[in-house]
């Protein structure tokens, strides 16, 4: 899978490409990442690409022409077409389901935000698909770029050492949060592993394991599931 990032920050990610999976992944060259420049794409003697808004406010925002030319520019770069998404607080909201849907795409183009935002008018003419990564805000788009990567390589065939991995997790298939789970010792300060955990009777651990999972679920969930389309089901 390849993702191209986009952005007037692409050293922020040099210590991230260097960890973990990630870092595994990149060695086995089953995911690509490749950083540009919107800078690269700027005229002018100052190479701008953020202009003040018309009608007066604060702040600056990302101006039409370098962003286009970048987009525009990156998208031939690969024989795959890549899915276009800017991170915006005014996007879907990231869950499982969407990294379910964005891991689909062969090809992701990560469109980073800086300053006030975009003219509004990149995203009427480049269409991209919004994604929101939480009700707050970031200084950019480079840090939700990072937790799309992160969530997305799991899903690539290879990444994760146990490939049953990521069906066990929390959201996988079911949309519940993952159970409780334990490791030696069995007895720490007090606090000890559940006896069923230890029984060997697997058939017993898991249902243990579904009823806890609905449990917390139910404990902890602030919000309701959505399906595909966002809508709350």
């Amino acid at each position: 899978m390849r993702f191209d990032v986009l952005t007037l920050f692409p050293e922020l990610f040099d210590s991230y490409l260097q960890q973990s999976l990630l870092k595994q992944a990149l060695d086995k060259r089953l995911v690509e990442i490749h950083r540009w420049n919107f800078r690269d794409w700027a005229t002018g003697k100052h190479r701008s690409v953020d202009d003040t808004p018309y009608g007066g406010g604060p702040g600056m925002l990302l101006s039409c022409p370098p962003i286009f030319d970048c987009v525009e520019a990156v998208q031939p770069m690969a024989p795959v077409p890549g899915k276009l998404v800017v991170l915006t607080p005014q996007g879907r909201r990231l869950n499982q389901r969407v990294v379910e849907e964005l891991a689909g795409h062969q090809r992701l183009l990560l469109l980073c935000g800086r300053y006030e935002g975009f003219d509004q008018r990149i995203i009427e003419g480049l269409q991209p698909l919004e994604i929101s990564v939480g009700d707050f805000i970031c200084n950019g788009g480079e840090v939700p770029a990072m937790v799309i990567i992160d969530a997305v390589i799991r899903l690539v065939p290879g990444v994760l050492g146990d490939e049953t991995s990521s069906k066990y997790e929390s959201f996988a298939e079911s949309g519940l949060l993952e159970h409780p789970q334990y490791t030696r010792p069995r007895e720490f300060r007090g606090m000890t592993v559940p006896e069923i955990l230890l029984s060997g009777d697997h058939g017993k651990i898991a249902k243990w394991r579904q009823a806890a999972s609905v449990e917390r679920t139910a404990q902890r969930q602030q919000d309701p599931p959505t399906d595909s389309s966002g809508e709350t089901v």
